[in-house]
């Protein structure tokens, strides 16, 4: 059995399930403990000093017995206080980004995702540098200035090397409303040599979602394909910093496994990235499994509601006050206004 260590580099002392399991049990013994949650509510409030707001944040133990509360009273106090470290950091300042879709070619057997192997009957699409370039001007003139690029993991149909030439196209298009100024990148687990040449394209953040850290449900989940290596890609943020990119961006998909399992994996992945490389996630994102093409979100009992959704975000605000938080389009024009409020950056 591995021991926990967050300083380690093997994916299942960084992310220890036994650990996780720990977590839970002391979250679920303590969830109406008023004087802790008072106490962690306190320790994680903003403190102005001569260098500006300091927030401490919340272990990822800490963090689940917010989440586990039940205390009404309580739960409008971590709101409030998300809120608060969100104004500290952020203001009312948004930051929005495009996705861009290279291409739906994909060999993994993911079975939550439509681009699967298996699914035949989608049309599969690889942009051409030219497309590529319309598809930029035509966001550029929405007001676009950022973007993030997607690509299925498909080593033939969608190597390095065709996503270091779309971002060299991206990078070169001078349009009438200006530039654009960063390009995220949302591809695979790679090579250490692969991100470094991502970081020389001049990248913005790397972005790979964990989709579950859970590592039994990892491996039925992504049953064929390079993705099915859990530990290869859990480690692959360590990967990236080796490459010398230091905006990487963190997220699972809530909907896969249990929810506050998945919440404290994540913060010890960011924890983790924290103690090895001196600096954690740029972004955590929060997607929640939905219906598409030829998946059936009913089929995957984890789902979670719109209360526990918004909790989840307080919570990971208050723990990780300096991260900016993503919340995509896929959700509601009313639960994007709530999230705005509770910590989505």
């Amino acid at each position: 059995m591995a021991n926990y260590n967050p300083k380690s580099l093997k994916a299942e002392e960084f992310i220890n399930d036994g650990e996780i399991l720990e977590t839970l049990r002391y979250a679920e013994e303590n969830k109406n403990n008023v004087e802790l949650i008072d106490s962690l509510l306190q320790k994680a409030r903003p403190k102005k000093t001569e260098k500006g707001v300091v927030c401490e944040g919340l272990t990822h133990r800490e963090a689940s017995v917010l989440l586990a509360c039940e205390i009404p009273e309580k739960i409008e106090a971590m709101y409030s206080l998300a809120e608060e470290i969100k104004q500290a950091f952020y203001g009312n300042r948004i930051v929005m980004f495009a996705p861009l879709y290279l291409s739906n070619y994909c060999v993994n057997g993911c079975t939550y995702c439509p681009y699967h192997h298996q699914n035949k009957h989608i049309c599969r699409k690889k942009l051409t540098q030219e497309e590529v370039k319309n598809e930029v001007i035509a966001l550029q003139d929405m007001g676009h200035k950022r973007l993030a690029i997607e690509s299925g993991e498909d080593p033939v149909n969608n190597p390095i090397e065709y996503i270091l030439e779309c971002i060299k196209t991206i990078y070169g298009i001078h349009h009438k409303n200006g530039d654009i100024r960063r390009v995220n990148v949302n591809i695979a687990a790679t090579t250490v040599e692969n991100y470094r040449k991502l970081k020389e394209a001049g990248i913005g953040t790397y972005i790979l979602f964990q989709e579950t850290y859970h590592k039994e449900s990892y491996e039925k989940l992504h049953p064929t394909g390079p993705k099915h290596n859990y530990a290869y890609h859990t480690e692959a943020m360590d990967r990236a910093m080796e490459g010398g990119i230091d905006d990487v961006g963190l997220g699972v998909l809530f909907g896969l496994e249990l929810y506050k399992y998945e919440f404290a994996g994540l913060l010890m992945h960011a924890e983790h990235l924290e103690a090895v490389h001196g600096v954690g996630p740029h972004t955590i994102s929060v997607p929640r499994l939905k219906r598409a093409d030829d998946i059936d979100p009913d089929k995957f009992d984890n789902g979670i509601s719109d209360e526990i959704f918004q909790k989840i975000i307080a919570c990971i605000r208050i723990a990780v006050p300096y991260t900016g938080m993503i919340i995509s389009t896929r959700e509601s024009e009313e639960v994007r206004a709530k999230a705005l409020n509770l910590g989505i950056s």
